[in-house]
């Protein structure tokens, strides 16, 4: 499903990462919480460095350590993913991630649209059990060229 940019989605996902924080144990700082507002406000996958001079605030630019350590955080929590293919991030749909995603990314336009695979991907699961592999998470990343930028 295509990311909800709306407020009500932005607010529920807000709250929703404050609550699997807390479940982890984990603390949702400040930093954490302005990185995943980025994302959830950024148009298609963001580079680390897109961040970055967004982050400035009274003690000048944030150094790039900074944004990495809160974007690897958002993703080990499972509140964005990382597009390998574009290393860039994007948040997540929240519950999504705990199972297997696609990534429809667009050669065009940069837009990546994330749809839950779990039913597409069945058969990989069950023949890596069969292995005696334990898939904790997959993520497919599939480029093309998306329906607007097919019809412009």
């Amino acid at each position: 499903m295509p990311h909800d940019h709306s407020t009500a989605s932005h607010d529920a996902q807000m709250q929703e990462a404050e609550r699997r924080c807390v479940a982890a144990g984990e603390s949702f700082t400040p930093l954490r919480r302005r990185v995943l507002e980025l994302l959830l406000d950024h148009h298609g996958p963001a580079k680390a460095y897109d961040l970055l001079p967004l982050l400035g605030g009274d003690k000048g630019v944030a150094k790039p350590p900074t944004i990495y350590r809160a974007l690897d955080f958002l993703t080990r929590l499972g509140l964005a993913h990382r597009i390998e293919s574009l290393n860039a991030f994007v948040a997540c749909d929240i519950g999504a991630c705990a199972r297997s995603t696609i990534f429809l990314i667009c050669e065009k336009c940069g837009a990546a649209e994330e749809f839950d695979a779990g039913h597409a991907l069945v058969d990989l699961a069950d023949a890596a059990k069969r292995d005696g592999f334990a898939i904790n998470r997959t993520m497919i990343e599939a480029s093309g060229v998306c329906s607007a930028c097919q019809a412009a």
